[in-house]
């Protein structure tokens, strides 16, 4: 596993939004999708409000492979499934930095969207 560079990581997950653009079989990139992402120790996560069946989820996991542009970073990254220990602190993530959106953050919040938690890693 790659990791994030101290700088990129803390421009991440200083940045109020995040663009993912996944990467489909024949190498070229999806229209990017804008989303929320946090940053949960030295990891940067994403979640689908509507779970696996989300679209842009679902186009992750096509090649696994992407790229993300947040706070002036541009990274290509590695999409993957996070373990369910890891789902606590992403949870406290997102509660911290987008809980003034209080009517809004709970959807990150279920069952369906944990189950989406994915890691992004710089590749």
């Amino acid at each position: 596993m790659t990791t994030w560079n101290g700088s990129d990581l803390d421009k991440i997950g200083a940045a109020e939004e995040l663009d993912l653009q996944s990467e489909r079989d024949d190498g070229t990139l999806r229209a990017p999708v804008t989303m929320w992402a946090v940053r949960a120790g030295d990891h940067v996560y994403v979640r689908s409000v509507k779970g696996p069946d989300g679209p842009w989820y679902r186009g992750t996991q096509t090649t696994h492979q992407g790229r993300i542009e947040a706070g002036g970073v541009r990274q290509d990254v590695t999409f993957r499934e996070a373990d369910s220990a890891e789902h606590a602190a992403v949870d406290a993530a997102y509660r911290e930095k987008y809980g003034h959106y209080t009517s809004i953050v709970e959807h990150v919040l279920t069952e369906r969207a944990r189950t989406s938690t994915l890691r992004l890693e710089p590749r």
